[in-house]
């Protein structure tokens, strides 16, 4: 390891004393990455590539002695929380389209099957997909095993 590095350790670690005793002298005091690499006056990428063990250890102790979340870990798990709101909401619109697809393909079997001709040769389909013969003599009655669509209320 250089001099030049061994030197932002020692004054990075020095920076991590004074943000966590709540006394910066060159950043706003919060306790971030950004805000130890300007108390350290070292680049925030040197704390991101080059010393990650420090930045582990900032965090370790931003955890244990302050018994503080860390900011972004803080932000993460807002992220988290909003995603997992939305995957829920997202599965409930799934599930009730799914539903009208459903319905929608009910009634749409329903409607043809009463406004097209009779015809002896093919097979009418009921609600469970299997067919059974077109023999309703009384064209105003629904087969027994037709499923009804829902009327919307009001």
């Amino acid at each position: 390891m250089t001099a030049q590095h061994e030197d932002e350790r020692v004054r990075i670690r020095a920076a991590m004393d004074r943000l966590l005793t709540g006394q910066p002298t060159n950043s706003n005091g919060s306790l971030t990455i950004v805000a130890l690499a300007v108390e350290a006056g070292v680049h925030r990428m040197a704390l991101m590539k080059r010393h990650t063990d420090l930045r582990n250890e900032f965090y370790a102790r931003v955890r244990t002695e302050t018994e503080q979340i860390p900011e972004t870990e803080q932000r993460l798990r807002e992220t988290v929380k909003k995603l997992t709101r939305t995957v829920t909401a997202q599965a409930d619109e799934i599930e009730s389209l799914r539903q009208l697809v459903t319905n929608l393909t009910l009634a749409n079997a329903v409607l043809t099957t009463k406004a097209a001709p009779s015809n002896k040769s093919e097979p009418a389909v009921n609600a469970t997909g299997s067919e059974r013969a077109a023999e309703s003599n009384d064209p105003g009655r629904a087969p027994d095993d037709l499923i009804p669509f829902p009327r919307p209320s009001g």
